[in-house]
């Protein structure tokens, strides 16, 4: 990937900086856009070419937004850190930040088994254009369909709506209501914490979003929208850091003059997170994710049409 340009890499990064947190696939992103440009972007940022480095480019830049989660959230990471090295040190669980971390960390097992497993099939066979955005329209459908049935189960409730649907309900910000948050989702079995943390096994393929099929998997779990959504975000941070872990040496073996770039890149990536994700802890709090499962059906078929009229 010697040839990786500054737009590349700016535009790269920011992207997947924004889209990591929105539940419409980052890494679908990170495919089809060069696909869908065509030309060096194309050539450049082929994710499935033989000796591409261009994951392990992403996964720079997954790191970089991971960094901008745990800048946002490092008053949580902190109590739930410590709360883990109590549990360590006592032997013992006893407080709802010991139980949620240790809900966290087994929950995160399954998608780093089957993502160390997969990797080779995932590159090769579901990481090109098509597969990408076939994938993509059935991400927006799957948002639309647990939209239809937290709606349903609103109406069997009493409810005509879904009360964290309202668009006028109070939003009290993510980090003073957080304690809050993680003792309801602290009671959690290990069964339903376990399910809602393998459904980001569907993210290793692009075109499924990772918060949206985490945040999905919580609202069949029976939590709230914001609730769901702070565990979606509280799962995608040691996931993406482990992904780095097992990537990045990849970016080191390589010899060329790419480093500038990646870390222009993965700067933009880490501060798009942190507004992106400022700005969803209030969104996901007062509306729904209709807006993005149209999005995604949208902009799947029209990358859908486009790649097949190029003969991509």
């Amino acid at each position: 990937m010697s040839n990786l340009t500054w737009l590349e890499a700016g535009v790269t990064g920011l992207l997947q900086g924004v889209t990591e947190l929105f539940p419409v696939s980052s890494l679908g992103h990170s495919v089809l856009i060069p696909a869908l440009v065509g030309g060096q972007w194309k050539r450049d940022l082929d994710m499935s070419a033989d000796g591409s480095q261009y994951l392990s480019f992403v996964v720079a830049l997954h790191v970089a937004t991971a960094i901008g989660l745990i800048v946002y959230f490092w008053r949580d990471w902190v109590r739930l850190i410590g709360a883990l090295l109590q549990t360590v040190r006592t032997r013992r669980v006893e407080t709802p930040d010991q139980r949620l971390i240790w809900l966290v960390i087994l929950a995160t097992i399954p998608v780093g088994l089957v993502g160390m497993a997969g990797d080779h099939f995932m590159r090769k066979h579901l990481a090109t254009p098509l597969p990408t955005a076939a994938l993509l329209i059935v991400n927006g459908f799957v948002l639309l369909t647990i939209e239809y049935v937290s709606a349903r189960r609103a109406v069997s409730r009493g409810s005509h709506r879904a009360p964290e649907s309202h668009p006028e309900a109070e939003y009290v910000d993510e980090r003073v209501s957080g304690p809050e948050s993680d003792e309801r989702l602290s009671r959690l079995t290990v069964g339903a914490a376990v399910m809602v943390g393998a459904a980001q096994i569907l993210a290793l393929a692009p075109g499924i979003s990772r918060s949206g099929v985490t945040t999905t998997a919580g609202l069949f779990k029976g939590l709230s929208r914001e609730d769901a959504a702070r565990f979606a975000f509280l799962l995608a941070t040691p996931v993406i850091l482990a992904a780095g872990v097992l990537k990045l040496p990849e970016l080191f073996a390589d010899d060329s003059a790419i480093w500038p770039q990646v870390i222009f890149g993965s700067l933009l990536s880490g501060i798009g997170a942190y507004v992106s994700v400022r700005f969803l802890t209030r969104y996901f709090a007062t509306r729904t994710l209709r807006p993005f499962g149209f999005y995604c059906i949208v902009a799947g078929i029209v990358s859908l049409v486009w790649l097949l009229a190029v003969g991509a």
